[in-house]
């Protein structure tokens, strides 16, 4: 299914290079169409540079990420991973300057619900603000229902993701299945969740398939372990006398640890700093609610 997907055809990127081209050109486009509305007293230095940009965009997706994992009833891991990609897919073409990324957070954790059939009413979903009133939580209601067709037509109305869970129960079931020389698969387990958990917050999702993220995880967890499956790649996997798809392989492991070993949490100073910012840009232009 994956191969015939709008996921892989529309959103699998060949470098990294490509993703932070479309970010740019975002922040581009929203400086330039400000820029041009004659608004009288515009300065330069009012907009949020890309690097701040980014700052901000981890903050808002730990936000999210911890929203979704104290959600009750627990949220599936795959809708979880699925409001991950549509929060970055949705700023891969738009500037956080144009729409408040805390309304939209919420909106794509809210359409991954429905879309991956995790069935909470609205009210349930926004019963889990707790640090909102009843008022408030109306409020954040109101405003998914108004930006939840946004983030689909932004998404291009491609909705399904193929989250990597899938293909790692799939590969667990093999290992058990068809390499012996692993006692218990299971033992990886945990650390390759841990691995695809990292993973969904940086950019491995828009470059790599799910099969190979999750196969990167099981690999991972297994030499974290002390335990080689070089054999199972060659045998079980059939890349014996296939040199140039396990050096793929091998590269695209390195790429996939290395934006993970990478990602850094922003500072609190400079959250705060750029989230003023942030308000500043919604409240001058009126783009969209806080």
């Amino acid at each position: 299914m994956y191969h015939n997907s709008s996921h892989k055809k529309f959103w699998i990127f060949d470098t990294e290079d490509a993703v932070e081209l479309l970010r740019c050109e975002a922040n581009r486009k929203f400086r330039s169409k400000m820029s041009t509305s004659g608004k009288p007293g515009l300065k330069e230095a009012m907009f949020l540079e890309r690097h701040e940009e980014r700052v901000l965009f981890r903050y808002y997706e730990k936000r999210l990420v911890d929203f979704c994992g104290v959600f009750k009833p627990a949220m599936p891991k795959s809708v979880v991973g699925t409001a991950i990609m549509f929060f970055r897919r949705f700023y891969l073409n738009n500037s956080l300057m144009e729409y408040h990324p805390r309304i939209i957070m919420f909106t794509c954790a809210y359409l991954s619900c429905k879309v991956d059939e995790f069935n909470v009413s609205s009210t349930q979903f926004v019963g889990n603000l707790v640090q909102e009133t009843p008022a408030g939580q109306e409020r954040v209601l109101e405003q998914i229902l108004e930006f939840e067709l946004l983030l689909i037509q932004q998404l291009n109305f491609h909705l399904v993701v193929h989250t990597p869970y899938r293909p790692m129960e799939g590969l667990l079931i093999d290992i058990k299945t068809r390499y012996p020389p692993l006692e218990n698969p299971e033992s990886l387990r945990k650390s390759a969740d841990d691995f695809l958990t990292r993973a969904s917050t940086t950019d491995t999702g828009l470059l790599f398939s799910p099969s190979q993220i999750a196969l990167t995880a099981i690999l991972n967890s297994a030499s974290r372990a002390g335990l080689s499956m070089d054999s199972y790649l060659t045998e079980c996997m059939g890349m014996k006398d296939n040199k140039e798809t396990l050096l793929k392989l091998h590269e695209s492991m390195r790429r996939m640890k290395k934006l993970i070993k990478e990602y850094e949490l922003p500072k609190p100073e400079e959250v705060n700093a750029y989230k003023e910012k942030l308000e500043r840009v919604h409240a001058e232009f009126n783009t969209t609610t806080k």
